[in-house]
């Protein structure tokens, strides 16, 4: 679901029309993506692969189709966004766009799904927590003006204690497991010298679950968030990395787990209690 509805947004893909599965090869990509790297027929990586070009190839004909087909015809995603500065941005050449989509359709798959997975889990234990989500999105039910209008960006940026519950979610859950780095010069850490041009690994779920950092660190916590910096969380907390290389869909997860939740809390107001009972009887 989660992959298709990126799908749709960036590409304007349509899983009834389409002729080739776009879950299947990224479902596919993920099993074999921390798969011991042995490419022969019958391995997770070799299958990885295939279903890695696949993808970039699919991606690379709807760039291609869509470069070719006139500007009254394009479907005014992001797509065609890019495709309008690719006339502007010498960067912007066919390779660097089928990667980035590539790249994007990967993170609206993996890491949205993972994350609202983990999402309901934590609202279900912690009914505190929804409930005051439900207080912050029925005041914005309240003060909308057109009644079933969609979310508008202003909306979004009043979500305080929601945007709160996603920076916990996404801190607990550490969906990348670690971020790679070169050294540009000699580094001391702790009397050892790491040499420049060496690779290093910041482990961010340890970061993360630093209880001089985070006090009570297993605990799903969003009021910890109330009063922190912006610097202090820059240092502190890099869920989607850190710097230039910083993940292209960060906002995008922000945005979808911020509307799913609005979503959850205003339409499904007894879902938890049924996802209770299930639990407990199974």
């Amino acid at each position: 679901m989660a992959l298709e509805f990126g799908a749709k947004q960036l590409i304007s893909y349509d899983p009834q029309q389409s002729s080739e599965k776009i879950t299947d090869s990224y479902i596919s990509l993920v099993r074999g993506l921390m798969s011991f790297p042995l490419n022969f027929p019958g391995t997770a990586y070799y299958k990885c692969m295939k279903d890695c070009k696949k993808a970039m190839n699919m991606v690379r004909e709807v760039l291609k189709q869509r470069l070719a087909s006139p500007p009254e015809k394009r479907q005014g995603d992001f797509l065609d966004h890019v495709i309008q500065d690719m006339n502007s941005q010498d960067f912007l050449i066919e390779d660097f766009v089928v990667q980035l989509f590539f790249g994007l359709l990967y993170v609206s798959f993996d890491t949205i799904s993972t994350m609202t997975t983990l999402t309901f889990k934590l609202l279900d234990e912690n009914p505190d927590v929804l409930q005051e989500l439900i207080v912050e999105h029925e005041a914005i039910l309240k003060k909308r003006e057109k009644p079933g209008s969609s979310i508008t960006w202003n909306e979004y940026k009043s979500m305080s204690f929601t945007l709160q519950v996603i920076n916990e979610v996404l801190r607990l859950g550490n969906m990348t497991p670690g971020l790679f780095r070169r050294t540009l010069a000699d580094v001391q850490v702790n009397g050892y010298t790491i040499p420049a041009g060496w690779p290093i690994m910041i482990a961010t779920s340890a970061l993360h679950l630093n209880s001089e950092i985070f006090n009570d660190p297993l605990a799903f916590n969003p009021w910890r968030w109330k009063d922190r910096k912006s610097n202090e969380m820059s240092k502190n907390f890099m869920p989607f990395g850190e710097g230039m290389k910083q993940c292209a869909g960060a906002e995008y997860t922000r945005v979808f787990l911020a509307i799913f939740i609005h979503v959850l809390v205003t339409k499904y107001r007894y879902f938890f209690l049924l996802l209770r009972c299930f639990f407990q009887h199974h």
